[in-house]
């Protein structure tokens, strides 16, 4: 995986005006609201998602 996972709504604000922010790798900007934020994947749970009978999602 060496591409680099683009946001496409703003957590703060939810519009699509991103761009990559100069602090560097997962930081971005957003022009709507004004405000700078970084993502970081964490990595994947151990025991994965659990499905039920009913179809909901469990964790």
């Amino acid at each position: 995986m060496s591409e680099r996972a683009t946001p496409f709504h703003c957590p703060y604000c939810g519009d699509e005006d991103l761009r990559p922010h100069e602090a560097g790798h997962g930081a971005w900007e957003c022009g709507a609201c004004n405000r700078a934020f970084q993502l970081k994947f964490l990595g994947l749970l151990a025991r994965g998602v659990q499905h039920t009978s009913s179809g909901e999602n469990q964790i």
